[in-house]
Parts: structure tokens; sequence; C-alpha cells
């Protein structure tokens, strides 16, 4: 338990004499211990994981894969999730919601082991005569770290029950409970039978009669022999009583026999030995006993072929299915063989047709070779169909052309730039978008313009703003929309406003009547599309899981799935601080190309060029330093001067022109055209692009040449 040392158990007032004998108190303990699996079984919900249950601390094994993290160790539970740890007193404190002082005796009760409080020694008691569980549980609740081994109660000492045993193989006689087996097999194994039997660590616990089965000379099984409406409703939980440590029945046929059928019960067992032999199976005594089998396993250097015959339950299915997987990866040789034709398990096969299951009984053993062939053939068919439906062309080919029907009624999202949507085939598909430039050339203003004119066709847009707040986004849209406005109606340029036109409170005391009917106009106009405008702030501790993260939210929300725009790819943060600026690129590009896979939704990164390319013309070579951008995006548009690279270009001087002559190089379409042209009017002043030449797609390399847009 959990701060184990503050336990105490409050006793009835006692006589402590000089000379009494200590009493066995650990022994008691101990004895309860060796009941967690039992305990874990009958309370917590097993996972897929072998050996590993549902946690109830911080609920692992309750994913989408049910792989728990909650391990028994025999005596010890561990939580490799939330580190949970303790033995069978913590497990039922939580549990039964029972206090600390109870719950010693309650699972006593339950396993009906009689404890004796009255005589321990004067050492172990508190001046008030409060009982301290400190030197009687031990180091209860210790951490069993992952990969140690689990107590070897195996090498403990036991009492030695042959005389007791002798003596109720003497009374076997007195019942007919042999549930099908014949009295040699039964004598065999000295199984007898005691008609008061009470369990031993609990003498006043009912009498009942029993069958004794050893497990080995220390340990055995008591069944109750008396049918189900014969046992009160208080004694049905004990039907079956263990007693001493855990054993596997008949262990010493894993060294004597080549073939051994492996059994639940050790009345399964003894119903195949009845049939094939002494050392023809083993029985684990429970199905929480497959790790131990396993340990004792892993001890024998005789590996016998086996023959596993589980119970047909569900409890059955997941032992076999834990057995197997530890049988695979430890090489040994096994075949998965149901003897019972239909019924649960082996001795009630031979309870009900003795006949039919003596049959099967030695079918599995005559042809086991075969039995063991076949099940490596289905185990290779298995696999294979596993592996063809994950990766063959053939599995998802049925899907690819119902996506395509599908895609028939999902519209191309346009960029709202005619020649460029022309150049795209149509604008943006699900995929990654990159778009680079130098500084000053508008890359935001290019990517904010293409956002509104996305949102205003109903589309959603979420843009994470890495650098520039939403309030400098959003003056940005009004600025342009003056503009837009004042080129439509044919107005006066003087009244279109900048960012900070529109941002700067105390101008507008200065302006116009008409100044200001224009930016309410303006903001009207803003506001038809800023219900499909999504923006998310950076605030210096974005990474690319961030975003990912974002976006899930925004469509588990119940958005639609979002064109996502990101602006700027260097000034993410990095997911580790130890890495390269190029890994940590690197791994943000690939986060977002399994983002656009993942939602079929177009992403489009913005990328930074650094001054050496401020008078080259633009081409793959200026993404070099943002990593795997220029590999792993599907589409690539660079942003240049008009002239970039020509003799006599002098850049400073192509960006005092207003507007600024800008072109965008469409340098990667994977699934289109390469290496056209567009030609944008770009009013830096207005954050407005405007396409300056649409015509019909050219050839690679042309400039689109037809003059469109009104000069200001």
């Amino acid at each position: 338990m959990e701060d184990i040392r503050k336990l105490q158990f409050f006793l009835l007032p006692v006589v402590i004499e000089r000379n009494v004998p200590p009493v066995d108190f650990q022994n008691a303990i101990e004895t309860i211990k060796q009941y967690l699996p039992d305990y874990a079984e009958e309370h917590l919900k097993r996972s897929k994981e072998k050996n590993k249950f549902v946690c109830i601390f911080c609920g692992s094994g309750t994913g989408a894969n049910s792989t728990g993290a909650f391990t028994i160790y025999r005596t010890n539970y561990y939580c490799f999730s939330c580190h949970q740890h303790g033995d069978i007193f913590d497990l039922a404190e939580k549990i039964e919601n029972i206090s600390k002082n109870s719950v010693v005796q309650y699972l006593a009760d339950k396993y009906h082991v009689k404890i004796d409080f009255l005589t321990e020694r004067r050492k172990n008691f508190l001046p008030d005569q409060t009982f301290s569980f400190l030197s009687v549980i031990g180091n209860s609740g210790a951490a069993t770290k992952e990969g140690s081994a689990a107590p070897d109660v195996e090498n403990c000492d036991e009492d030695d029950l042959t005389s007791f045993f002798s003596d109720a193989n003497e009374h076997l006689c007195e019942t007919s409970y042999h549930r099908g087996i014949s009295p040699e097999t039964l004598d065999h194994f000295s199984v007898g039978f005691v008609s008061e039997w009470k369990h031993p660590k609990n003498s006043r616990s009912p009498a009942s009669p029993r069958l004794i089965i050893p497990t080995s000379s220390g340990s055995y099984l008591a069944r109750d022999t008396r049918n189900d409406d014969e046992i009160p409703e208080n004694q049905k939980s004990y039907v079956k009583s263990k007693v001493g440590r855990v054993h596997i029945f008949n262990e010493k046929a894993l060294q004597s026999s080549d073939i051994v059928y492996v059994t639940e019960g050790e009345l399964d067992a003894l119903s195949i030995i009845d049939i094939a032999g002494y050392d023809s199976a083993v029985g684990l005594g429970s199905v929480s006993n497959v790790s131990f089998f396993l340990s004792v396993l892993d001890k024998t250097e005789h590996k016998p072929k086996f023959i596993i015959a589980l119970d047909n339950d569900s409890a059955g299915e997941q032992a076999r299915n834990e057995l197997t997987a530890e049988f695979d990866e430890r090489g040994i040789v096994y075949c998965v063989y149901d003897p019972c034709g239909g019924f649960k398990d082996p001795n009630e096969a031979l309870m009900n047709d003795r006949e039919t299951f003596s049959r099967s009984v030695m079918y599995g053993i005559k042809h086991i070779d075969v039995l063991i062939e076949q099940r490596i053939l289905d185990d290779n068919a298995e696999r294979r169909t596993e592996y063809d439906g994950q990766f063959s062309a053939k599995a998802f080919l049925r899907d690819f052309v119902d996506g395509i029907s599908e895609s028939v009624n999902t519209e191309v999202i346009p960029t709202g730039f005619e020649a460029l949507d022309n150049m795209l085939d149509g604008g943006l598909y699900e995929g990654l978008y990159g778009i680079g430039a130098i500084s000053s050339l508008g890359k935001t203003t290019f990517a904010l313009q293409m956002a509104d004119q996305i949102a205003a066709q109903g589309h959603e847009v979420l843009i994470f703003s890495l650098e520039m707040s939403k309030n400098e986004l959003i003056a940005k849209s009004i600025s342009r929309n003056t503009i837009q406005r004042i080129l439509k109606t044919k107005g006066n340029v003087q009244y279109a406003k900048t960012t900070r036109g529109i941002m700067a409170r105390g101008k507008y005391s200065s302006y116009c009547q008409a100044e200001r009917e224009l930016i309410k106009n303006s903001v009207s106009d803003y506001e038809r599309i800023a219900g499909n405008i999504f923006i998310r702030e950076g605030m210096g501790d974005v990474t690319a899981e961030t975003i990912v993260d974002q976006v899930r939210e925004h469509i588990e929300s119940g958005h639609k799935p979002p064109v996502v725009i990101v602006d700027y790819l260097q000034i993410l943060s990095p997911k580790n601080e130890k890495w390269t600026d190029k890994q940590n690129t690197d791994n943000a590009i690939l986060t977002f190309k399994r983002l656009s896979r993942d939602y079929k939704i177009p992403v489009i990164v913005i990328s930074s060029f650094n001054r050496e390319n401020y008078s080259v013309k633009v081409s793959m070579q200026a993404f070099k330093e943002s990593g795997a951008i220029e590999y792993s995006t599907d589409v690539l548009i660079g942003l240049q001067l008009r002239g970039v690279g020509n003799k006599n270009f002098d850049i400073d001087q192509a960006k005092s022109k207003n507007p600024r002559e800008v072109e965008a190089v469409i340098l990667k379409n994977r699934n289109g055209r390469t290496g056209g042209r567009i030609g944008f009017d770009f009013y830096a002043m207005f954050n407005y692009f405007t396409e300056s030449d649409v015509a019909p797609v050219p050839s690679d390399g042309a400039v689109l040449s037809s003059k469109k847009n009104r000069r200001l």
C-alpha cells in the first residue's frame, strides 16, 4: 500500500504473556499475496497485451488498440503508464473502497486465511497496543522495475503434505465425483477426497466435501464435489480453492515427453492423461498462470512439441493468444488444436462423449506434425493477407476508384487569381504548396489575398501567423478592399488607405466623409468573408506539431477541413533544440505533408530566401536552406521581381516602382505543368496584387502576355 509504514491495525485489548511463542503472521500475509493473479482476473478487465490489464488508476488499455500497461508479477503489480505499483492489499483497498485497517481481514476472509493477531512479539507493538503492519507486510508497494524478475516463490519452502495426500487418496472411494477420470489415473496422481475439508489457513470456514488434486508436494487444488444447487450462495466463489504456492500440474511431463497438451485446469489435464498417458498433458491451473508457465518452461532444457487446448471461452482465447505469441517469440514448436468437439473444455468433453473425445485426443498426438505444418501455413497466409491488405495495390484499388468517383463532386479550390489557377489546373488540390520569395516582395500579402479570395468562395481558411498580429492581417485586408473599391467605382485613389491608415485611430479625425465611408464599406466587405477566415497568432512556441493539433481542433469543433496557410517556415519553433536547423525544418515540412494527406487539404507554407538570392532568378536552389521543402512539396512557387538576373537589373530601382512588377514562377508542379510564369502588379502600399497578364496557358518558360489591369 502507498505509505505502508503509516498503516496500522487496531486490536482489542489482549493479555500479553511473557513466554507466548511467536505467531507466523508473515506466512499468512505472504499466502494472501499469492492470490493477486486470481483477484486481478476477477476484478480487472484484460487488455490485448500478455499478462496485462486495463489500469484502474489511469485507464491505460481503454484506447483504440486496447494495449494496457498494468502488469501482474505474481505477487505485485506495476503500471508502466502511470507508475502505480503495489500488491493485492493495495489493489483491494482501491477496488473495494475499504480502509487500510480492514483490507487485510477482508482478503483473509475472502481466501480463507486465518490470521491470529494476538501474540506477535512485543517489538511489533506500539505503546498504545496498536499493531504495525510494517514488519508483517514488508516493503509492500515497492515499484517493480520493468524487466526485473518476479519474486521467485517456487523456491520458497513449502509444507510437506504427502501424508495428507496419502490419507485423502485412501478415501477417494467415498466419492463418485471422479469427473469421468479412471481410478487408475486418479491414484497415479494421488488424487484424494476429504469429506469435511476446511482451508488450512482458515479453520473457521464451513466444512465441505472436496476432491484433493495435488500440484506439488506442498500444494493442491481442493474442488467442491457438491452439485451447484447444493452449494450455498455465499460459498460458490470458493468452489475451487488453492492451497500452497502456484505450480504447473504434472510439470514433470515437460521433461519426459516429446508431445504435451497444454490445458487450463488440472481436471482438463487429467482428462487427456486418462486417454493418452501420464506424461501427455500439463495444467496451468488458471489462465492467469501463463507467464508462470513460461518461466517454468524457460528453465526446462527439454522442449517438447505442444498442443494448445485451452478452454473454449473468451478467457481461454485471450490466454491462447498470449501463449502462442510467446511461443513464437521463443521459437517453440506448437499447434493449436481443439479436441473437445464443441464442449467448453476437455473434462466436459470426456464426461459427455468419451469415445469421440478419445479419438480427437489421439488424432492430435498422431498427426501433430501435420497440425503444426498447417498452423504455420495458416499463420503465413494470415500474415500475407494482413500484409497484402496494407500494401498491395489491388487491396486498395477499389478505394482508389471510389475516391475518384467521390472527387467528381469535390471542387478544386480556386485561388482567385485567374492565370495562376489556369497554370495550376484550376486551383488548389490536396497537397503541400510552398511559396518563397526574398524580403519585401509581398509573400504574406500574396498569401493573405489568396486566403481572402478563397474565403469569398465559401471555403474556410486557417492562417497561422507567426510574425504579424491578427490586427495587422485584418488591417491589410481592409486596406486592400479600399483600393479595390476605388478601382471598381473609379473613385479618388488618394482616399485609399494603407495598413497604418486603417489601424491608426488618431488619423480618423482628419479623414473626410468620403474616406470614412470608404473605410466603413471596406470593413463591411471584409465582414462578409470573415466568418470563413480563422487566424492563429504565433506566441514564440509554435511548432509544426502545434499546428497539426490546432488544425485537428478546428475540424473536431465542427468546421470544414480548411485551407491552411503557415506564415512562415523559418520562424517556427524547433521541435528539438538539439537538432540542427535543417533537421528541424525537414521535420516541419514532413509534418505538414502528412497533415495535407491525412485531412486531404491544401497546406500552404511560406518560406523566406536569404540575401544571396536577391539579384538572381528564382529557382529550386533558392529553397535549399528550407530543408526538404523542394522535395516534399507538391507545388513550389517562387516570387521574383521582373527582370531579375538581367545584366542591368537594379533591385533598389525595381523595388521603388509603383506598382512593383512581380512574377510568380511555377518551379515545381508534381501533377501539372512546370516552368510557367504569371505576371503581377503589386501595390505594396495597399497590400494588393493584381494579375498584369491574363492569357491562355503558354508553353513552359513563357510569360503570360495580355495586359489587363488599370495603372494607378
